[in-house]
């Protein structure tokens, strides 16, 4: 990799302060404008795969500001490509999709949309997991960098992607050519709010930052009957059992302490009646893990005990436990050291030092992971942007209360300093990356 920000990056950086100034007053001019697009995309939330409106509405917006766009790159994906001079490629990225959830906010702009999942069921959608932070920053963001085009060279390539809450959006886009139809990018960046954080201020961590995500079905074949008579079966329910409980030791036994991961049985389903023995039940499992060779030791060890609970309770071997994985998984998320080395420069640099906040990885997944594992590699950085009420936060801290989280139907993030916070900290970020890497 060409990091040159050693050297050119500390003189850049003294630039910036002058130049944050110019992008200040400039941010303060088109707020009332990005204000207005968030309370747009928090009203009329669209659900994975269904983003249509909300894909053709990013479109506009690039198209007006001078980018050439692509639309339905992997279903509803959209690219923008402004080519500025000789440089590096950068990609920088947003989700669009919402949640199957009714909001509880009270908000004056709060989302009363409804749609349809993907299996049918009638569901309220609501942008509980912040992309409609993500979008207006995104949007903040190429309007401060095309404003300021000549105070950077290369090519920035914007990209709207579908479908990241069920993992599906990064992998049908790269799927579709993403990076075989448009300039292959250098470097990859993109950001996710949080409620862990108030409000006007960024969180950054090297190395993983999230999980990587299997969803896994384990299917538990028996022989029922009467549930009077349990001699006469071999259970199933009582087979889950045994296993939920020795799954828990694949991570305390198989697993070094030193590597995090989790193995958590989300959902089991068997029977109908009371007094009847099923033949089957399923267990839906969730596996978590920062290291691509963990995950192969969690799949590995759940087959070799759900067989051995199987063949122990007198099952043959044709009505062992049979298993589904769900493609694509979610891959780990890992920031590259050097990108983000330079991307905490420059908030340092630009921000107050309270605001700046070193924090732990979470075992979450985020499918922007799968942007950094292509071949050939691309260093990718993700940070936190603080977004809970700075009142709110200060209180919960106080008197030991819970915040609104992600996916909760009452998270509604302080507006104003979140998008000015995220704006300004991408743009300085993507300016940097084109000046110092060149």
């Amino acid at each position: 990799m060409k990091y040159l920000f050693i050297l050119i990056g500390c003189l850049t950086m003294v630039g910036y302060h002058t130049q944050a100034q110019t992008q200040e007053s400039y941010l303060e001019e088109i707020f009332p404008e990005i204000e207005e697009l968030y309370k747009h995309f928090h009203q009329y939330p669209e659900l994975s795969l269904q983003e249509e409106k909300t894909a053709a509405k990013i479109a506009e917006e690039l198209k007006n500001l001078g980018f050439e766009v692509t639309e339905g790159i992997g279903g509803h994906g959209v690219v923008g490509i402004f080519e500025n001079g000789e440089g590096p490629t950068l990609l920088v990225r947003t989700d669009m999709d919402a949640l199957p959830l009714e909001e509880k906010t009270g908000l004056p702009y709060a989302s009363k949309q409804k749609g349809v999942t993907g299996d049918g069921k009638e569901t309220f959608i609501m942008q509980a997991c912040g992309h409609d932070v993500h979008m207006s920053v995104f949007l903040g963001t190429a309007r401060m960098l095309m404003n300021f085009k000549n105070e950077w060279q290369g090519t920035l390539m914007m990209i709207g992607q579908p479908a990241e809450e069920n993992g599906l959006g990064a992998y049908n886009m790269l799927n579709d050519g993403l990076f075989e139809r448009f300039p292959y990018p250098d470097y990859a960046i993109a950001l996710h709010d949080t409620p862990h954080l108030p409000a006007g201020s960024i969180g950054y961590k090297a190395g993983p930052l999230m999980a990587g995500v299997d969803m896994m079905n384990v299917k538990v074949h028996g022989e029922g009957g009467h549930g009077a008579a349990p001699h006469m079966t071999i259970d199933p329910v009582v087979m889950s059992a045994q296993m939920i409980q020795a799954y828990q030791s694949i991570v305390s036994r198989r697993i070094a302490p030193t590597e995090p991961a989790v193995v958590s049985v989300g959902s089991i389903r068997g029977g109908h009646v009371h007094n009847i023995i099923p033949d089957e039940v399923e267990m839906q499992l969730t596996l978590r893990y920062y290291n691509p060779e963990i995950r192969e030791t969690l799949i590995e060890n759940i087959k070799k005990i759900s067989e051995h609970v199987a063949r122990s309770a007198g099952m043959p071997e044709d009505k062992l436990p049979t298993y589904w994985i769900r493609e694509p998984y979610t891959p780990p998320l890992i920031n590259d050291d050097e990108l983000t080395e330079l991307m905490v420069g420059v908030f340092k640099a630009n921000f107050e030092e309270n605001k700046i906040v070193e924090i732990e990885a979470e075992m979450i997944g985020e499918d922007f992971s799968r942007y950094g594992i292509q071949e050939p590699a691309v260093p990718i950085s993700m940070f936190f942007l603080g977004a809970t009420p700075n009142d709110l936060f200060k209180q919960a801290k106080e008197n030991g209360k819970e915040i609104p989280g992600l996916h909760s139907p009452l998270f509604a993030p302080e507006v104003e300093p979140t998008l000015k916070t995220g704006i300004k900290a991408m743009s300085l970020f993507a300016m940097e990356i084109f000046n110092s890497t060149r």
